[in-house]
């Protein structure tokens, strides 16, 4: 059996981040406990886009605040 993979679904993180976050990455990255350049490379596409500790902030940012987390987050 294959094992799924899960991605970051950037554009749709992006938008989120315009929205609630006034485009500001790095609080943004802070509200979900990670790294701040690395989330910035991750949000340019200059990184991998299915690191965990991304993905699971932003998980847990989803559940705090009534939001569907399949909406940022691909399942393949």
């Amino acid at each position: 059996m294959k094992e799924a993979k899960v991605r970051l679904n950037v554009d749709a993180v992006n938008e989120l981040i315009k929205d609630k976050f006034r485009n500001n990455k790095s609080w943004f990255a802070e509200e979900i406990g990670v790294n701040g350049s690395y989330l910035i490379q991750v949000l340019n596409k200059k990184e991998i886009d299915h690191s965990p500790k991304i993905i699971n902030g932003v998980v847990d940012f989803c559940k705090k605040n009534e939001l569907n987390p399949s909406k940022y987050i691909f399942l393949e």
